[in-house]
């Protein structure tokens, strides 16, 4: 699992049918990566929730949030129109987990719960991963982004 200190690798995946992201072209902004194992599932479901409603704690450090796991995008589609997510899910499905690899957070074919926090210079501030049946809530997400603000 990539650590504090390491660059972030770039990457592109889809965030719906036809719509491509590439983190390099986030400029000027950090970025909270949390990868989860599967939609729908229960803990993933609380996490994203409960990230949906920090969006505008994150926001006011200048970070965008991306959820990455390898389920399709119809399934994020149908899975963020359900929960009423506001922020981007990103599909790791083809080829499967290859950004989570990157990551090093792949495992039994999926993507396991890490968080990455990333600075404007594609600098990993803060990673974490969490027990799989546990939602890392998060303070240390809103810790890491603090530290950021006030190194800059």
């Amino acid at each position: 699992m990539l650590q504090k200190g390491d660059k972030a690798p770039d990457f592109t995946l889809q965030a719906a049918p036809g719509k491509p992201l590439r983190l390099s072209d986030l400029h000027g902004q950090n970025v909270i990566l949390a990868f989860y194992p599967a939609d729908w599932s229960p803990v993933c479901s609380d996490q994203m929730a409960l990230y949906n409603e920090m969006l505008r704690f994150f926001e006011k450090y200048n970070a965008m949030l991306l959820g990455i796991s390898v389920d399709g995008v119809w399934c994020h589609q149908a899975f963020a129109k359900d929960r009423n997510l506001h922020f981007n899910l990103l599909s790791d499905f083809e080829p499967k987990g290859a950004v989570s690899r990157q990551y090093g957070v792949y495992m039994d074919g999926v993507s396991q719960r890490a968080l990455f926090v990333i600075d404007q210079q594609r600098m990993i501030q803060w990673s974490y991963l969490s027990p799989i049946d546990q939602n890392p809530g998060a303070d240390g997400i809103l810790q890491a982004l603090e530290s950021i603000t006030m190194t800059a």
